[in-house]
């Protein structure tokens, strides 16, 4: 028996950024993922690490971020990345998940970005933003019982403590949760835990997985 769901934002809530960043290679002629390559290079201490845990300015991260690519041979505008990271509520997600928080604990897992205070004209919302209405994110996250941000808390998935602080915030342990996540990587500590884990690819797919998981009718 679960006592709580923990929910991915982007890729999970909102659509997945990583086809806003095809969308970009593909006009900017560069290869399919080459954002995922640079990404995945270094991936602990690389520019994007530094920014999801608050590490960096949106500016230290661009001018990073495009020196990682020129070492990888690729041509990469760092602006138009951050500007991918909008994505496009799911409605069937939110109801998974409305419907999840008023029989289970829930919080919301993210990987996010802040601008530090005082910087002015770098202001940004956590990432991903949303494109649509502001009141409906604000009822998404009033869902949640807890939210957990890397750049709140300086830590970031697929860090172990970073699931340590959503169970002890939640009181409970991993063995107690679901955890739903399009990223694989997210998903292996959380399984080493002792969580159960769903990848969320095609979305209507993991809501099955989670039906059969919390024995409620989620769709």
């Amino acid at each position: 028996m679960i006592r709580a769901v923990l929910f991915d934002f982007g890729g999970v809530i909102l659509s997945s950024p990583f086809e806003a960043f095809n969308r970009y290679e593909a006009e900017a002629g560069l290869p399919p993922d080459t954002i995922r390559r640079i990404n995945a290079t270094n991936p602990d201490a690389n520019a994007w690490a530094h920014f999801e845990r608050g590490e960096v300015s949106v500016a230290g991260f661009k001018d990073l971020f495009e020196a990682e690519a020129k070492m990888l041979g690729f041509d990469v505008d760092a602006q138009r990345v951050v500007d991918a990271l909008r994505g496009v509520i799911r409605p069937a997600m939110v109801e998974a998940l409305r419907r999840c928080s008023a029989n289970f604990k829930t919080a919301m897992l993210t990987n996010n970005f802040k601008a530090p205070a005082g910087s002015g004209t770098e202001a940004m919302v956590a990432q991903p933003a949303v494109d649509g209405d502001g009141q409906a994110l604000g009822e998404i996250h009033a869902l949640f019982d807890e939210i957990i941000e890397s750049s709140v808390v300086g830590v970031r998935k697929p860090e172990p403590r970073f699931y340590e602080i959503a169970c002890e915030r939640l009181g409970v342990g991993p063995a107690d949760c679901v955890f739903l996540d399009d990223l694989g990587i997210n998903l292996k500590p959380a399984r080493a835990m002792g969580m159960q884990t769903i990848k969320v690819v095609d979305p209507d797919v993991a809501l099955v997985e989670l039906e059969t998981i919390t024995g409620l009718r989620l769709r």
